[in-house]
């Protein structure tokens, strides 16, 4: 089953995402507070949502998402921050069941895309995502912001 979360699974949301950061090798980069994930999924301005695979009632994976746009082409897209399924449910159809979830979702809001970023290690999903008949986009290069560099720029638009 694939629901949308509530406030009450930032719990289990917040231990999907130190499970994920753990498998990309990165837990050591989470600094997530629940409240903050609270305040930022529920509340006043919601940034981002979340929809939960359950198996018996268990929460098994998650796909966190939030809306980018195409000025191309004048539509919403959907971009897919985080995708993960437990290692004792892979197999099982919950990450194709996460995706297609998300693809109505998209659908339905008249978005133009589904897109998203993997590791390049990442193998397994990689081959994943192409069976579902995604294509990367190797032409783009990712840029990111962080910590002082991000602060040092807002302070040159003062």
């Amino acid at each position: 089953m694939i629901r949308p979360a509530t406030p009450a699974d930032v719990p289990v949301i917040a231990q999907l995402i130190r499970d994920l950061a753990e498998y990309e090798r990165l837990l050591h980069a989470v600094v997530l507070t629940e409240t903050d994930l609270r305040t930022h999924l529920f509340g006043p301005r919601p940034y981002a949502e979340v929809l939960l695979a359950e198996d018996d009632g268990a929460v098994v994976g998650f796909a966190l998402f939030f809306h980018n746009y195409s000025t191309f082409r004048a539509k919403p897209g959907i971009y897919l921050e985080d995708l993960f399924v437990v290692p004792e449910a892979r197999g099982k159809g919950f990450g194709k069941a996460l995706l297609a979830a998300l693809a109505k979702l998209a659908v339905d809001r008249d978005c133009c895309r589904v897109e998203w970023s993997v590791l390049n290690w990442n193998a397994p999903s990689i081959a994943f995502y192409q069976s579902l008949g995604a294509t990367p986009m190797n032409e783009w290069t990712v840029y990111r912001l962080t910590d002082g560099a991000l602060r040092k720029l807002a302070a040159a638009s003062s």
